[in-house]
Parts: structure tokens; C-alpha cells; sequence
């Protein structure tokens, strides 16, 4: 029976003892309270109004999964990209070249990307020196000078001289003097058990960076501790004269770094490709391929309870798969006829396993590098820079493209979805939700004020009721 109903029988009732007044408001607001919950009332009513906006919000909330697994799925494709333009880069790891030496403590070398391969002989005479002079020790560094003349005459320059005991008092004051004067060399000052001494060094190398000190009046005097002088080198029996030990510029590419002089002892360079930095870059790439496609297949592997990934109806993400697994198949060949031969990513070592991510064969891919660098770098570089890297950076650029890539264009999509639906909730709310918040607040709070109302009305009744009876 409804409350309505129920309201009814009770003040129809021909029971003559006084009308309960809880059972009317019970029946009247449902509970066992005097009153209505206004607030709860409305909020009840809205819940199921808002039934539509609830779908909406949840649509949204996918989109918003989609929008982070598809930007972390970017992100794993540009990294793969990067792999590939450094593979394909005339200075990268596939360049980088590696220099050994017979005697690393006579001489030792670096080679520039790219720098020819070869083996070279170097004998290193005599290293380059620097040019310096040490005063005579005083106290220390604020005991006051002598007076003196002091003359440094660089090496085809003009020689300056510095007056001490006329505000260039102590060898501190001298240090300072002679540094800002530059004169292309530096001042220090040296402290031990003998007491205070000033250097004064060539900033440069090589016999070019000699200078002479000398100074007048004989208390406060200098001595030349090492002269200027240039290295002495053979390179593949040329003779070679270098200011710095340093040297540059005789073989291409190639920096030569003496460390010690030994007459008639010949040392081999050899430059051959950095081996290492190659193996490096390559399972980069595949570690960084695997990131990539377990992330891809994730989207569209079944899990109980949940299905599949909130991308695995999305093409792009299916388009991807297909091109990952496919570009794998490439392969390059050199040379021609019998002589001709092949390479593929399982030549060098790399298989692809059951899922679709790739193993890497150390002992293959090291035997291929360091047996067959060229074909290796062909491979992954092509001829003219056309070769499996080029063409998997051209299939990735397609979806990661700041401008037009197929990401950029479904994310575009997907949050113009998420805008189209905010504005459908933002419409409703304020077009539906709101006048009907307001509709109903005040047409339940019109019946709380009549149930507010109702125990006086049944007072009146009651009262009438009781004088029918009297009657």
C-alpha cells in the first residue's frame, strides 16, 4: 500500500481512540522522522537525472587512459628514433673510430669520426717544454721587496719593465703587477721551507712562448728554470717539430698526445673502428625496440576481468604493430655475383623471439663487428645513408611528426572527443541539472513547511472528530 494510501485509511478510519500522528508522518516522508531531508531528497532525485552525464564522464575517463597510453607509446617511438638517426649519423657510433697504441706511455692517440683506418709509426725525440723563471726566496709573500728593475721581453715582443718599492712592495704586489700587464705569461708564488718564490710561466708552449726575465740591482734576482722548447717527432719517418705535445693536424683526424721522450723507440698507432661504441649503440636499439613492442602488444593481450588494452581498437597503434614487426625483414647486400653477400639482423646476431621482441647474440654480433665492420655498417647505413636505420627512421618519423605524424593526429582527435564531451556535461549540467536542482528543492521544501504544517491540521481534526462524537 503507498503512503498516500496509507495516509488516507488513517483519517478515514472509524477507530474512535485519537489519531496517531507519527503513523501519518511516517507514511507521509517514509521514515521516523518529523519531516522531509530536503537535501537528500533533491540529491536522490538528481543521482538519477544525472544518469546521462555519469556516461559521458565515463567515456571521458577512457579517453583519458587512451590519451596516456598512447603519449607513453610516443614517447617509447621517438626514443627508438633517436637509435636509429644515431646509427645512421656519418659521426656516430657506426663512425666513432678507436686508436691503439704499442707503447701508451711514449705516446697515445684519439680519432675523429670517420678518420681513415690504418696503422702508423711515431718516435717521439724530445717533448715540448714551457718556458719559466723563479726569483730568489724571501720571508714570504708580504715581506717587503728591494728596490729593483724587473724586465720581462717576451720571445719577438717588447720587454716591460716593473719597479719594485714603489707600491709594488712584496712578491704579492709583484705577482699582480705582472698579471695584468699581459705579457702572455703568469705570475704565482711558490711557499716551502726556503721561504717565498715567485714563477713566472709561459702561457704557451714551444719555443714560441720563451721569454727572458732579468732585473737589476742584484739583491732580488731571477734563474731560468726550464727553457722554451718545441717537441721532436718522427711520424712514418717524417720529422715533425710541434709547440705543444699536443699534436694536431700531421695525420687527419688523428691527435697525437706525447707523453714521454724516447729516442729510436718506435711506437704503432693503430685506428680502427670503435668496436665498442658500435656494439653499444645497437643493443640500444634493440633494448629500446623491445620497450617499444611489449608496450604495443600489451594493447591487444586479453586479461581476465579487464579485455583488452584501452588502445586495441585504435589504428594507429595497429598500424604500428605492423610496421615494427615488418621492418625487421630488411635486409642489405654488398659486393655481386658469388661474391656477393647479404646481411640481415640475423646475421649479426639479432633473432627475433615468439612475441616479437628481438635477442642479441653478443658472441655473433662481436664477431660481425669486429670481422666484418663494413657490412655492418652497410646494413644499418646504406650506401649513402639509405639503409635499414634510414628506413625504419622514415616509418617512425610518420607517427611521432610534430606536424602531421599519425600521433599527434590522434591525440588531436582524442581531445577534441574530451572537449565535445565536457561541453555536453557542462551544457547539461547547466541547461538540465541546475533548473531541476532548483525545481525540486522548491517543491520539496514546499511539502516539508505543509508536513510542518500537518499536526496542527490534525489537532483541528481530531478536535472535530471528538465533538462529532460528544454530538
Amino acid at each position: 500500500m503507498s503512503s498516500s494510501s496509507i495516509l488516507s485509511s488513517l483519517l478515514s478510519s472509524n477507530n474512535s481512540s485519537a489519531i496517531d500522528l507519527s503513523a501519518i508522518l511516517q507514511a507521509a516522508t517514509g521514515s521516523t522522522s518529523e519531516g522531509i531531508d530536503v537535501t537528500a531528497a533533491v540529491n536522490a532525485a538528481l543521482s538519477a537525472a544525472e544518469a546521462p552525464e555519469n556516461a559521458w564522464e565515463s567515456q571521458q575517463a577512457t579517453l583519458q587512459s587512451q590519451t596516456s597510453a598512447l603519449t607513453q607509446i610516443q614517447t617509447y617511438t621517438t626514443n627508438l628514433d633517436n637509435d636509429m638517426q644515431s646509427l645512421n649519423n656519418l659521426t656516430g657510433p657506426l663512425s666513432a673510430s678507436a686508436v691503439t697504441s704499442s707503447n701508451s706511455s711514449i705516446v697515445t692517440a684519439s680519432a675523429a669520426s670517420g678518420s681513415a683506418t690504418g696503422h702508423d709509426l711515431i718516435v717521439v725525440n724530445s717533448l715540448a717544454s714551457t718556458a719559466s723563471y723563479a726569483s730568489s726566496a724571501v720571508a714570504s709573500a708580504t715581506t717587503d721587496l728591494p728596490a729593483e728593475s724587473i724586465t720581462i721581453t717576451p720571445a719577438g715582443g717588447s720587454a716591460t719593465t716593473i719597479t719594485t718599492g714603489s707600491g709594488v712592495n712584496t712578491l704579492t704586489d709583484l705577482k699582480n703587477a705582472i698579471n695584468s700587464a699581459d705579457l702572455g705569461v703568469s705570475a704565482s708564488i711558490i711557499t716551502d721551507a726556503s721561504g717565498a718564490r715567485l714563477a713566472i710561466t709561459s702561457d704557451s708552449s714551444g719555443s714560441a712562448g720563451s721569454f727572458n726575465v732579468s732585473s737589476s740591482g742584484g739583491s732580488f734576482g731571477f734563474t731560468q728554470a726550464e727553457a722554451g722548447s718545441n717537441a721532436s717527432l718522427t711520424v712514418n719517418g717524417i720529422g715533425i717539430s710541434s709547440a705543444s705535445n699536443t699534436v694536431t693536424g700531421v695525420l687527419s683526424g688523428v691527435t697525437l698526445n706525447l707523453q714521454s721522450a724516447s729516442p729510436g723507440t718506435q711506437v704503432t698507432l693503430s685506428v680502427a673502428p670503435d668496436t665498442s661504441q658500435a656494439s653499444t649503440a645497437i643493443n640500444q636499439f634493440v633494448s629500446d625496440y623491445n620497450t617499444l613492442i611489449k608496450a604495443v602488444n600489451s594493447q591487444f593481450t586479453y586479461t581476465s576481468g579487464s579485455g583488452q588494452g584501452v588502445l586495441s581498437e585504435d589504428p594507429t597503434v595497429q598500424s604500428l604493430q605492423s610496421e615494427l614487426l615488418g621492418a625487421l625483414g630488411y635486409t642489405s647486400t654488398t659486393g655481386s655475383g658469388s661474391s656477393a653477400t647479404t646481411t640481415s639482423l640475423a646475421s649479426l646476431g639479432i633473432s627475433m623471439n615468439s612475441d616479437g621482441t628481438l635477442s642479441v647474440d653478443s658472441a655473433s654480433l662481436n664477431d660481425a663487428l669486429q670481422n666484418n665492420f663494413s657490412s655492418v655498417q652497410n646494413f644499418f647505413q646504406g650506401a649513402a645513408l639509405n639503409g635499414f636505420a634510414n628506413s625504419m627512421d622514415q616509418q617512425l618519423t610518420s607517427f611521432i611528426s610534430p606536424a602531421d605524424g599519425a600521433f599527434t593526429v590522434d591525440l588531436k582527435s582524442i581531445g577534441t572527443e574530451y572537449t565535445t564531451l565536457q561541453d555536453d556535461i557542462d551544457n547539461f549540467q547547466s541547461n538540465v541539472i541546475t533548473p531541476l536542482k532548483a525545481q525540486l528543492q522548491a517543491e520539496y521544501s514546499k511539502a516539508e513547511i505543509a508536513l510542518q504544517q500537518l499536526p496542527n491540521e490534525l489537532k483541528n481534526i481530531d478536535a472535530e472528530l471528538g465533538m462529532n462524537k460528544s454530538s
